[in-house]
């Protein structure tokens, strides 16, 4: 089963993220991908593979991607090997873009893991982190972009401290597991 982590900019995803990946750091049944990127690893954000256009290029042209998009003016590629833990039952967890879902959905047993916030909780988060205006931040905020229908989606509000979040999460990943061994 792979699981596609989605939400807004805010909701807290990688923090969530990072709490479950240490939580189940020795869990074979889960496996947290590493995304490459078209983004200099010292650029910040999420740990990810830094690949030059071209090189990611020649790996998409070589199916080393289970999945790609563009989102951002960047590439972003999901590794073929998914692929080979998937079928061992193993959960794999990956930040997707909401554009990528569809295609997902087609090509793989999905659940999508849809971590949000209400609006007051993001707009606050988001002027936390002081990269935009406030004007640019109520425009993101009124940018919401619906699910695709047909998904199954579990959604976790991520109103609470981190370690709720993360419990929330986790309850979220062990049912996923659970599913995943029973098919």
């Amino acid at each position: 089963m792979l699981i596609a982590v989605v939400g807004p900019s805010g909701a807290g995803k990688d923090t969530l993220m990072a709490g479950a990946r240490a939580a189940f750091a020795q869990d074979t049944r889960f496996r947290f991908v590493r995304r490459a990127i078209t983004r200099p690893a010292e650029a910040g954000g999420e740990d990810h593979e830094a690949l030059s256009d071209a090189d990611f290029a020649l790996r998409r042209d070589a199916g080393g991607f289970a999945l790609h998009w563009n989102a951002h003016g960047l590439y972003y590629g999901i590794p073929r090997d998914i692929e080979a833990d998937m079928a061992t039952r193993r959960v794999v967890i990956a930040n997707l873009s909401r554009a990528a879902l569809p295609e997902a959905g087609a090509r793989y047993r999905l659940r999508v893991l849809n971590i949000t916030a209400p609006i007051e909780v993001l707009a606050a988060r988001l002027a936390m982190r002081g990269r935009e205006s406030a004007a640019d931040i109520a425009a993101r905020l009124a940018r919401e972009v619906a699910l695709p229908d047909g998904l199954d989606i579990e959604r976790v509000i991520n109103d609470a401290d981190v370690a709720e979040g993360v419990a929330r999460v986790l309850a979220v990943l062990n049912r996923a597991a659970s599913d995943a061994q029973g098919s």
